[in-house]
């Protein structure tokens, strides 16, 4: 032991382990500290107990001789870091000439294993940019697979390591899938296989029983999970077609046939596989289900939600389909059928479709958000969000249409409770610009303080009360306490969390001033003793088309009771404020999917009254009566 340790020792001052470690750290050793990081012993000064590092970020930096000794791990001068300390140009060499020599020497240098990340971090700044480091990074992978000394997992996160001699990457990868128990962890595995095909030198005896291990799984989780079974079977069409002297085992089983098979399942089937699986299973419909597969495919598209909704059109066009999708799409915005994806869809693929944007998008699109409206619960849906952001929807719609169109539009939208009153006004200007000679239907709306009552049931409007009451009592409270948390963090221009809460506050007041204006207005009935000498509030009426005798019947209620699909409409739609005030045998124009028809009133009835009991801070029936009656 050095003499001068030895007396630290003596003295009490260094423990004998700490005095045995300080021997290895000698002036010249590197070293390494846990938060500092690399190092080399500058000199040592025992005679004031310290010695003294040369760190990146701290040069000269003196250390108590025990604090050092604890603290500080030696470095061979085989280590990495020491290499590349004293002879920078040959760890570049080795880099360019034998990269997987250079990894297990890093790999070595930290106990056998390492990330991708960590060999980055020692690498790129001395030996690469970022830039080289990449390209250097795909051609090292593939050598290191080649060579059969390394173990390449799956997971970028997880750690390559020097592996025992005598196993290859491709005796891993099978020992691998023979270990896999589930079919997901069996797909994971065949996918890196795929990327290392060229790594099996016997593929047919190696790969073959994989094939039919591959098979049987997808046959027996078909029934209850098909797109297990799809998605096996892709994979393994996937293998059959890179390595040629593979064969099925199972004739018969192919996409094709399965697609046919689920035919009936795809709707529900389809979502649940990864987006460039399920475009594949899209692609083969047409060899698939053969002539029948285009109905098929807009049958999808009607049902499906999300990326299929795009995926379809993509693939009826280029399979020369234009047409048929057309018609479809014609048909579902003149029955107002046509989904919310879809209408989404169209809008923002609309320069491929110009025929299709009229003035029926807009009913239709009207008619989808009406069905939404219970569903969204007070939320703004991804339709109505589209239609209100995209500034040149509604011109687009209207640059064609006759302005007698456009003057109805715009009183639709001002009738229609599904916008608040600003947004209401933007989408107005924007038909305005379109035909300014309709100014004066914004200039002449009511003026601020004398809005119409709205007659509501006593249900829906207890249904307001309560959203009114949660967001009051509840959600505002809670966005408060999310805010006074955020901006504990600190440095507000960087502080995301306090930039969301303030963001979520706009949403709510702005909703809580939305609810207080329509409660303010809202005037609550049961329906009960409706006038049913005429079409009035709280009436079933029926309507015969004189052409054709067919007949309809429309529940007319109050502004927040819309249910299309029960023919239950409010009386501020536009069939509704085309019947109010009309007597039986009376004529009236409504629009039908045909355009303009007459239809002659054949009788009026009483609806059944709303059975909820009014709150007692709610209107009055005697003020609601005296507001139907104005």
């Amino acid at each position: 032991m050095d003499v001068e340790l030895q007396k630290l020792v003596e003295s009490g001052k260094l423990t004998s382990k700490a005095a045995e470690q300080l021997e290895k750290l000698k002036p010249g050793t590197f070293c390494l500290h846990k938060s500092w990081g690399f190092g080399r012993v500058r000199e040592w000064n025992l005679l004031l107990n310290q010695i003294v590092i040369d760190f990146a970020s701290k040069k000269s930096h003196p250390m108590q001789v025990q604090y050092a000794a604890e603290n500080l791990t030696p470095l061979p001068p085989e280590h990495f870091l020491a290499r590349k300390a004293t002879d920078l140009v040959s760890i570049k060499n080795l880099a360019r000439e034998n990269p997987a020599g250079l990894v297990r020497n890093i790999l070595e240098s930290l106990d056998g294993k390492a990330t991708a990340q960590q060999i980055n971090e020692w690498l790129v700044g001395d030996v690469f940019t970022e830039a080289e480091w990449k390209r250097w990074w795909e051609s090292t992978k593939k050598a290191l697979k080649a060579s059969g000394a390394f173990s390449i997992p799956a997971k970028k996160t997880e750690p390559i390591q020097i592996r025992g001699k005598g196993i290859s990457h491709a005796d891993e990868l099978i020992a691998a899938f023979n270990k896999a128990r589930q079919p997901k962890e069996q797909i994971g595995v065949l996918e890196q296989i795929l990327k290392s095909d060229e790594q099996f030198k016997e593929p047919e005896k190696q790969l073959q029983p994989i094939i039919a291990t591959i098979e049987n799984t997808a046959a027996r989780n078909q029934r209850i999970h098909p797109e297990l079974a799809f998605e096996l079977i892709m994979v393994r069409d996937d293998l059959l077609a890179r390595v040629p002297p593979l064969h099925t085992t199972h004739i018969g089983l192919t996409l094709s046939k399965l697609i046919l098979e689920e035919e009936n399942r795809l709707i529900s089937i389809l979502p649940k596989l990864p987006a460039a699986k399920e475009k594949r299973i899209l692609e083969a419909l047409p060899s698939a289900l053969g002539p029948g597969w285009t109905e098929r495919a807009l049958r999808l598209m009607e049902a499906s939600h999300g990326r299929m909704v795009a995926q379809i059109p993509r693939i009826l066009n280029e399979a020369g389909q234009h047409a048929e999708l057309r018609t479809m799409l014609e048909q579902s915005i003149r029955e107002h059928s046509a989904t919310s994806e879809m209408l989404i869809w169209l809008c923002s693929d609309r320069k491929n479709w110009s025929e299709l944007i009229t003035p029926d998008l807009l009913w239709a699109t009207l008619a989808a958000l009406e069905r939404e409206q219970h569903n969204a619960a007070g939320r703004a849906s991804k339709l109505q969000r589209a239609v209100v952001e995209d500034r040149q929807l509604l011109g687009e719609m209207f640059k064609k249409a006759d302005v007698g169109l456009a003057r109805d539009a715009m009183r639709r939208l001002q009738l229609n409770p599904l916008f608040d009153e600003l947004t209401k006004r933007s989408l107005l200007a924007r038909m305005v610009k379109v035909y300014p000679e309709l100014e004066s239907m914004i200039a002449g709306a009511q003026p601020q303080g004398e809005t119409a009552p709205l007659i509501v049931s006593w249900s829906s409007l207890e249904k307001r009360k309560a959203e009114y009451e949660e967001l009051v009592k509840v959600k505002i409270p809670e966005n408060s306490k999310e805010i006074a948390l955020a901006r504990s963090y600190g440095d507000l221009s960087e502080n995301f969390e306090f930039k969301a809460a303030k963001q979520m506050q706009s949403v709510l007041m702005r909703r809580k001033a939305e609810l207080e204006q329509m409660l303010h207005n809202a005037r609550g009935t049961s329906f009960e003793n409706a006038d049913t000498s005429r079409v009035s509030i709280g009436t079933i009426v029926t309507v015969r088309e004189v052409t054709t005798n067919k007949e309809e019947s429309y529940t007319i209620l109050g502004a927040w009771d819309g249910d299309p699909d029960r023919h239950i409409i409010s009386y501020q739609t536009a069939i509704g404020q085309a019947l109010l005030g009309h007597k039986i045998d009376e004529t009236v124009s409504l629009k039908t999917e045909h355009g303009a028809a007459q239809f002659t009133i054949v009788s009026i009835q009483p609806a059944p009254p709303d059975q909820t009991v009014p709150a007692s801070d709610l209107p009055s029936e005697s003020a609601v009566e005296a507001a139907m009656a104005e």
